[in-house]
């Protein structure tokens, strides 16, 4: 139904900023839309989401640095990221999901250099 492919990813120095994005191949109105990311040897963990109506949830370690939102006519979901630090270096995957169904993309590497 939806498949999600991620852009803008790469290496950047700390204190920068970089900007990803997410291309639905199908309409996204039904869903959360997300970004979660994976450090090596860790969990994947939340970053930030937003539903369909615009209101935004952040994982702490995202607040007041990273901003999602997300243009439903576009099918298109962005993730600014400014301040960049070397902990936030991982693959960032794109996520779409309702009650019935997630979708995943194949990720984007961002690489933070101290």
């Amino acid at each position: 139904q939806v498949q999600l492919v991620e852009s803008g990813g790469g290496l950047v120095q700390a204190g920068g900023s970089l900007s990803l994005s997410c291309a639905a191949s199908g309409d996204i109105f039904f869903y959360t839309m997300g970004w979660y990311r994976q450090a090596p040897g860790k969990q994947r963990e939340l970053v930030a989401d937003t539903i369909s109506g615009g209101t935004t949830n952040y994982a702490d370690s995202a607040q007041g640095r990273f901003t999602i939102s997300r243009d439903n006519a576009k099918n298109m979901v962005y993730l600014q990221m400014n301040s960049l630090k070397p902990e936030d270096t991982a693959v960032y995957y794109c996520n779409a999901n309702n009650l019935r169904r997630t979708y995943w993309g194949q990720g984007t590497q961002v690489t933070v250099s101290s």
